[in-house]
């Protein structure tokens, strides 16, 4: 699974109901509407998403993951979080590491 699939993937699954606007999850994913929509149309053909007509806007749609898209998410989480350890973290001392989430906590708060 590409990078750009996994984080469409983890944004739909951490939004409310596992669905978002086209539109905001292109800006979640910061790409641009058609390269969202590419995304989409890939992980619809595989099953991992279906596209839904939005309910407040009929010109709109909505993109909600599936049971098997979340599934695939669940199973590509390991191995993303070893190449995150694996080309970030590990490069990092333990000093480095306490200032890192310093710096994380005050963007969070």
């Amino acid at each position: 699974m590409s990078a750009t699939e996994y984080l469409t993937l983890m944004h739909l699954s951490e939004a409310p109901g596992r669905r978002m606007r086209m539109g905001d999850l292109a800006s979640a994913c910061e790409m641009s509407l058609s390269g969202a929509t590419r995304i989409v149309h890939r992980l619809e053909r595989e099953g991992c998403i279906r596209r839904v007509r939005c309910d407040h806007d009929g010109r709109g749609y909505h993109a909600a993951l599936t049971g098997s898209g979340f599934a695939r998410l669940e199973a590509a989480w390991p191995s993303n979080l070893a190449a995150v350890r694996r080309h970030f973290l590990d490069h990092l001392t333990e000093i480095d590491l306490k200032a890192l989430a310093a710096a994380l906590r005050k963007v969070a708060t």
